[in-house]
């Protein structure tokens, strides 16, 4: 539990530093671990001066160089030199570890930034080194299932909302597989996982995926005011600390908001004008259908101000989740990160069936898609209003959502 104490301890501050970095929103989330490496001058220097990484990054550029000369049409042999094999994972996982000393600027970057972070939350129990191999292994697991997906063409955990955008069999394709293979060599690399890395997060935005993306740093765009009176509210002047209103995204392409996210803003504010709560929450990303343009979060903001006079100050929008799990996780998510109190009651509002589907189902699907319970479950006040509770756990990443990790 040592490590789960750096986490609740220094969160605050580490989620701060990362909200600023805003050079690449879906690299942050996605690899965090990696992040910190290339951010870090005296872990990078390190990583770079080492004889056995050196090695490996000349190593996978010499693949990478060969697939250029000979893989032609073929995806999976372009797939296949930038994905991490299970013996190059292990190859690095051990080096990393030898190179994990005490009063070392990578022991010092676990304790300051990795672990507080909270994006390895899953592995808190563990010994710090141990800590270090598992967040490796996660980011390394992490560019293999992007590159599986939105290069491969695989098929994602959604199929319907998050495949792929091309037809991989198309005579057009490998070209820009190649393209990408050419400029994630090319790009000035250092680190012996940089080229993998690139061809993901390349692979992600050719295929208009960088969901993840969304609004950021929201503390100093969609969320700026209402992060500003977080900070001023008494919270122990309400019964609770917010209401959530989970999403429903419309199957229309030109549909802005669907009527069921109506019903749920109503819901909503009905309870915010009891004074129950200070804050609503509203969940939900670019989702349905396909691609869509509209944002389930940012529409219901809309409609809460302009429909139903609630004052921006008091939305706090979630504009990531794709689907009810992470409408709760990323609720706790953001709760933590912006300051709100975690051991009072929330409430969430929505239509009958979700809300059952919450009290009665959402645990256990959690439990299998993201490995712990984002929340712990209250009272039941109605058909359509629920109590939970946040987990701090809710920080860790989740490797194979690459949209909304």
């Amino acid at each position: 539990m040592r490590s789960f104490f750096f986490l609740i301890c220094g969160c605050l501050c580490a989620i701060n530093v990362w909200a600023q970095n805003t050079t690449s929103p879906v690299q942050d989330k996605n690899y965090h671990l990696l992040t910190l490496i290339q951010q870090d001058q005296a872990v990078k220097k390190l990583i770079q001066n080492d004889p056995v990484l050196s090695a490996f990054l000349k190593s996978k550029s010499a693949k990478i160089t060969d697939a250029l000369k000979n893989c032609n049409s073929d995806i999976a042999c372009f797939s296949a030199a930038f994905k991490f094999s299970e013996d190059e994972i292990i190859t690095v996982s051990k080096q990393l570890s030898s190179l994990f000393k005490e009063n070392t600027p990578l022991n010092t970057m676990l304790k300051k930034q990795l672990i507080p972070s909270g994006s390895y939350s899953l592995y808190g129990h563990l010994e710090p080194v141990e800590i270090l191999r598992k967040a490796w292994e996660q980011d390394a697991k992490a560019i293999n299932y992007t590159i599986g997906v939105y290069v491969e063409g695989a098929k994602p955990n959604y199929p319907k909302i998050d495949s792929i955008g091309f037809n991989v069999k198309d005579k057009s394709y490998p070209e820009l597989v190649s393209t990408n293979a050419s400029l994630s060599l090319n790009t000035k690399n250092n680190l012996f996982f940089e080229p993998s890395m690139q061809f993901a997060l390349i692979a992600l935005e050719i295929n208009e995926r960088n969901e993840a993306a969304d609004y950021e740093p929201m503390i100093n765009t969609v969320n700026k005011a209402s992060l500003s009176a977080i900070k001023k509210t008494d919270f122990g002047a309400y019964k609770y600390s917010l209401i959530l209103a989970p999403g429903e995204g419309p199957e229309e392409q030109d549909t802005e908001l669907s009527a069921g996210g109506m019903l749920r803003c109503r819901l909503a504010a009905e309870q915010y004008h009891k004074g129950v709560a200070p804050f609503i929450m509203v969940s939900g990303g670019r989702v349905h259908p396909y691609k869509t343009k509209y944002s389930e979060a940012y529409e219901m903001k809309k409609f809460l101000m302009n429909a139903l006079q609630i004052p921006e100050s008091s939305i706090i929008m979630e504009p990531h989740a794709r689907h009810t799990t992470t409408n709760m996780r990323n609720a706790a998510r953001i709760m933590f990160r912006y300051g709100m109190p975690m051991e009072k009651a929330a409430l969430t509002v929505t239509i009958k069936s979700q809300s059952k589907y919450i009290r009665d189902v959402l645990l256990n699907r959690c439990i299998k898609e993201l490995g712990y319970e984002p929340y712990r479950m209250g009272k039941r006040l109605s058909d359509t209003a629920l109590e939970f509770y946040p987990n701090a756990m809710s920080l860790q990443v989740d490797f194979d959502e690459p949209l909304d990790p």
